[in-house]
């Protein structure tokens, strides 16, 4: 069975207040109760793989709404609450706009045993939408949220008027460029982080090496989990999907593709799952987005391609004005 619950404590929290320092630094819980999203958040109860499950997300309609809904995917250190600026913008422009966070991710269950595939969100979210009735979307998807929505658009094509893709990973695969990785391995380095740590694996994989003070909102979900007792319910939903990312490539079935698609591709973006473990010799090749996304935009059938150059895996960030006119020409005209 499926139904909606509103969830009354995050509601009280989702009303603009910010987070505080204080509470970040106390750590959030598995479900990041103490972390506010830019919107009220609600949640969808459904039964999955012999469990009940529950999925936040925020649902957003604005006064004059066009009769067209925008459904964001965030990314694997992400959640929701940081597609804010492209909600805001998106809403402003009259669409309805529905974010989810996946299982394991944000404000949702963390599942101590689970079978994750792109296969099983995509259907997760599909679930959602019906809930919602919501019939057909445009679908954003952003680094991990990209791979997912392919797999979206592949499994559900009758629901997509459109596909926008910013930054995908997953646009090469990685089990050819690097050998296998044990979930217990990546568990063991998710339970190592620290906040210091991820400050500069963002700092440097995302930002070049600069470090802005608008850019710590990002990190503190990531951050304030690590240092709450239960981290290690996290870190093996990070280890599971990490492990999901690298077994099961979508780059082979994008000629699949048969619908509108926008890629959004920041040049100087290096990112590759696995990069550290590669051999010397195929390392540096990796994660060349100039490359990937040309490569990508031949292989998607009328697929569009805008690059951003100077500009990492966050353009919504970086360079959000450039960013949202082409996101919302898109949305408004399919050019």
């Amino acid at each position: 069975m499926r139904y909606l619950l509103p969830i009354a404590a995050l509601l009280l929290l989702a009303t603009g207040c910010a987070t505080t320092p204080a509470a970040a630094a106390r750590g959030f819980d598995p479900e990041l109760t103490g972390y506010t999203y830019p919107f009220p958040v609600h949640e969808f109860a459904f039964d999955s793989q012999r469990q009940q499950l529950r999925m936040a997300y925020m649902d957003e309609r604005p006064a004059e709404w066009k009769g067209r809904t925008v459904l964001l995917l965030h990314g694997k250190n992400f959640s929701g609450s940081s597609w804010e600026p492209t909600m805001k913008a998106l809403v402003a422009r009259g669409y309805r706009v529905v974010v989810p966070d996946q299982i394991g991710f944000g404000k949702s269950t963390k599942p101590a045993t689970y079978q994750f595939s792109f296969a099983q969100l995509a259907t997760n979210t599909r679930a959602l939408l019906d809930s919602l009735g919501i019939e057909r979307v445009s679908v954003v998807g952003h680094s991990m949220g990209g791979m997912l929505a392919v797999r979206f658009a592949l499994q559900h094509p009758e629901r997509l008027d459109q596909l926008l893709l910013v930054n995908p990973i997953g646009l090469e695969d990685y089990e050819d460029l690097v050998a296998y990785r044990p979930i217990d391995e990546w568990y063991r380095q998710e339970l190592a982080a620290t906040p210091e740590s991820l400050r500069e694996y963002q700092r440097q994989s995302y930002y070049a090496g600069e470090w802005k003070p608008e850019y710590e909102r990002l990190l503190e979900p990531q951050a304030g989990w690590t240092q709450h007792p239960d981290y290690a319910r996290v870190a093996w939903c990070s280890a599971l999907t990490y492990d999901m990312i690298f077994t099961q490539p979508v780059v082979h079935d994008l000629p699949r593709l048969r619908v509108p698609t926008l890629l959004i591709i920041g040049q100087r973006d290096r990112t590759a799952l696995g990069r550290p473990w590669a051999k010397p010799e195929v390392a540096p090749t990796m994660g060349d987005y100039p490359k990937l996304g040309r490569r990508t935009a031949e292989a998607i059938p009328n697929a569009k391609l805008v690059e951003f150059p100077g500009v990492g895996h966050l353009p919504q960030i970086e360079a959000f004005d450039r960013y949202i006119e082409a996101l919302g020409q898109f949305l408004d005209t399919g050019t």
